[in-house]
Parts: structure tokens; C-alpha cells; sequence
């Protein structure tokens, strides 16, 4: 078959297992911000110690945005698909048996760099099996399942860290993903470009892409806009995401067990609002996307200070899901647009480049909150500092240029 034009089932089928294969991941990543507590107490590590391994991740994830993206534009999604949940599992189960602090920041590192390959070529993935009208729908609603995984994670991860230890949990969710990266193998076909597709990817291949190249695409303002509200926006999502498992237990003298139960409970709206986010950004804001994501950024800033002074922890949770959902439009609007205004061959290396700027700041934020929360000896700081990213990001997004956005979609529409 040839690529977008794969009968319903085998598309679906496709979406499913990407779907579920980007849950596995973020089960896997939370298992660390989950076992924070235990593990700073097995390896007596301070507050800033671990947000260097929380920031390890980040690290070598944000690195391989860009190279999956563009693996995933020369190879094909498979491939890529495959070697990145088997190495990312792999090294999650190499988690559970680190015996110091450099082990535990060594193999995290690494298995950012596995997990890195993902994103990317899961969007292009989709791309492969849809339409071009369904792909900015069908990839927002693909990375929906961010907040799935996020919700799911502590419903599975605090029963075993309490029943196996945390050590035991790693090894067991490691497993289970080598197992699945073996089921999307075998029952993944790789698309069949067309002959026009076949002969732009092979002009790609040789470096000499010419307009609309991988190099263009580097140079491109608007892809860096968007790139940069996303990262201000992730400096949020990011930050709580690490470290809000450790606030409520220390900060608001929560048990691990009542975290497991209260920490789902904003993805639910993350996972909504994201998957609603690319329909309602080509239904009602077609060519106004950034007045979408101008808004959506400035609310969550008012609701994240409304969580930041929140006297209770219902409070707290109930603001935290608010801003969780208005932040979630600009994720979903962030990738979606790569697939709206991108060819199909540069689409991995352009959902790459906005995640490189989300990833950067999965690297920056738990360092910095870790610093923050040791320094000053309370989470004030660390609040103040992802209520000033929202502010960038909003300030960022008035500067993208409706039109542009317009010229980029017609003139690559003209070209396909």
C-alpha cells in the first residue's frame, strides 16, 4: 500500500500501537519522578542531586529529537519505531539495578537517547498511514496519549514500587516493553511511497533537498517560534510533571499512596484537552492558530499562581488540572501544525524540532527547580520561575505570523 492510503483497519491498527507504544513511554519516564523519595533515600541524595537525574533524561532526549525526526524521514517510522522502544526498555529495566549516583545519571542519560527516537517518528507514523487532511487530528490526537501514559503511570508504578520496590518495578515495566516493541515488528507493515514520494525521498537522501530541504526547514522563523512557545510552555509541563509527586509529599505531607491516587487526576483534562486540540485548531482556528496558542498560554499562567496559593490540596489538584488543560491546546496545536504546513518527507525532522524545544526544557526545569527548592528551602521560587515561562511563551506567540502559516500550508499543498 501506498503511504496514506492504507485501508481503515490496517490504519487504525497502526494508531493503536503507536498510541499505546507512547503510553509504555510515559509509564516508563514517571517511574523515576514516582520512585524520587526512595531512591534519594536508598543513595542519601539532597534535592539537587536528583533533579540531575531527572534532568539526565531530559538531556539526551532533547538531543535526539532532531536526529529520530530525520531517521524517521530517510528510514521510514518502523524502524525507528522498533529500535527506540527496545532500547528505551532495555535501559529501563537497567534502572532498577544502579548502585550510585553517576550509575543512575549514566543510564538515564542513556535511555533518553532511546526514548528520543519516539516522538518523532510516531507522528510520522501517522502521517504514513493518513491523509493529509486527517494528519493534523489524528497526531494531536496521538499525542493525547502523553497524558494517558502520565495518568496511568502512578496507578501502576506506586502498587508495584510498594508490593516489588522500586528496583523490582523497573525490571518488570523494562520487560514488558522489549515485548512490545517485538509486537509492533511483527505486525507493522512499512508503508510503499509513491513514485513521486519515492523520488523526493531519494533527492532527500542524496543532501541536495534543494527549497523545502531539511536545511530550509532548520532556517525556517516560524518552525522556531513555534519551537520556543512550546519549550516556555514545557518548562511547565515539565517541571510539575518531575517534581510534583515530591511537593505533594513533603510540601503538602501527602503518603505515596495518596499520590498515586491524586496525580492522575490533571492528566484527565491534558488528555482531553490534547486530543480535542488539532480539531479545534483546524475547525475554529484556521490561520489564526496563534491567537490559540496566545491565549491558552496566558491562562495557564493565571491558574498556575492560583495553584501556587492554593490553601488546600484540592485546590492545588483542581488548578493544577486547569492549567494542564490550557496548556495541552498548545501542545496539541504545536505538532499539529508540522503536519499541517509540512510535506510528508520533512514532517519527522519538524515535529523533532518542536520537541527539541519541549525536551530542552525537560532538561531545564527539574535542575533548576531542584536548585530553587534546595537553595531557598521551599517551592516559592520554583513557582515563580515556570509562572515567568508562561509569560515568555505568551509573548513569543504574539509574534507568529497568521499568514505565514497560511503561505508555508498553500505553497507545500501546490507542491504535493
Amino acid at each position: 500500500m501506498i503511504a496514506g492510503t492504507e485501508p481503515r483497519t490496517k490504519r487504525t491498527l497502526v494508531f493503536i500501537l503507536l498510541y499505546v507504544g507512547y503510553c509504555i513511554s510515559y509509564i516508563d519516564r514517571s517511574a523515576v519522578s514516582l520512585s524520587l523519595v526512595h531512591i534519594g533515600g536508598d543513595f542519601h541524595l539532597n534535592p539537587a542531586q536528583l533533579g540531575v537525574i531527572l534532568s539526565a533524561f531530559y538531556l539526551s532526549y532533547s538531543i535526539m529529537q532532531i536526529p529520530g525526526g530525520w531517521l524517521a524521514d530517510r528510514f521510514g517510522s518502523k524502524v525507528v519505531v522498533v529500535v527506540s522502544i527496545a532500547f528505551w526498555s532495555l535501559f529501563t529495566a537497567l534502572t532498577g539495578l544502579a548502585w550510585s549516583l553517576a550509575s543512575l545519571i549514566a543510564i538515564r542519560f542513556i535511555f533518553g537517547l532511546g526514548e528520543g527516537g519516539y516522538p518523532a517518528s510516531a507522528v510520522k507514523g501517522v502521517v504514513e498511514a493518513y491523509p493529509r487532511a486527517e494528519r493534523p487530528r489524528m497526531s494531536s490526537l496521538l499525542i493525547s496519549s502523553n497524558y494517558v501514559g502520565s495518568f496511568i503511570a502512578p496507578l501502576v508504578i506506586a502498587p508495584l514500587i510498594l508490593y516489588l520496590g522500586w528496583r523490582h518495578a523497573f525490571v518488570a515495566i523494562g520487560v514488558a516493553g522489549v515485548v512490545f516493541a517485538l509486537v509492533y515488528l511483527v505486525f507493522v507493515k512499512a508503508p510503499r511511497m509513491s513514485r513521486d514520494e519515492a523520488a523526493a525521498q531519494a533527492l532527500l537522501n542524496s543532501g541536495k533537498g534543494g527549497r523545502g530541504g531539511t536545511r530550509d526547514l532548520l532556517k525556517m522563523p516560524l518552525m522556531w517560534k513555534i519551537l520556543t512557545v512550546w519549550f516556555g510552555l514545557s518548562i511547565v509541563n515539565k517541571g510539575l510533571d518531575a517534581w510534583m509527586p515530591a511537593y505533594l509529599l513533603t510540601a503538602r505531607h501527602l503518603d505515596l499512596k495518596a499520590v498515586g491516587m491524586l496525580t492522575p487526576l490533571p492528566f484527565i483534562t491534558a488528555s482531553i484537552a490534547t486530543a480535542m486540540g488539532g480539531w479545534v485548531m483546524t475547525r475554529f482556528f484556521d490561520g489564526r492558530e496563534k491567537y490559540l496558542m496566545m491565549s491558552c498560554c496566558a491562562i495557564t499562567g493565571v491558574f498556575l499562581y492560583l495553584m501556587y496559593t492554593a490553601q488546600t490540596v484540592a485546590g492545588v489538584i483542581t488548578y493544577q488540572s486547569i492549567v494542564y488543560f490550557f496548556k495541552s491546546f498548545v501542545f496539541a496545536t504545536a505538532f499539529a501544525l508540522p503536519t499541517k504546513i509540512l510535506p510528508q518527507r520533512l514532517v519527522g525532522t519538524g515535529v523533532g524540532m518542536v520537541n527539541f524545544g519541549g525536551q530542552v526544557a525537560g532538561f531545564v526545569a527539574p535542575l533548576v527547580i531542584g536548585l530553587l527548592v534546595s537553595h531557598y528551602d521551599s517551592y516559592d521560587a520554583a513557582f515563580m520561575f515556570l509562572i515567568a515561562s508562561t509569560a515568555m511563551a505568551t509573548l513569543v506567540s504574539l509574534t507568529i505570523n497568521a499568514s505565514r502559516i497560511r503561505d508555508v500550508q498553500l505553497a507545500n499543498e501546490a507542491e504535493a
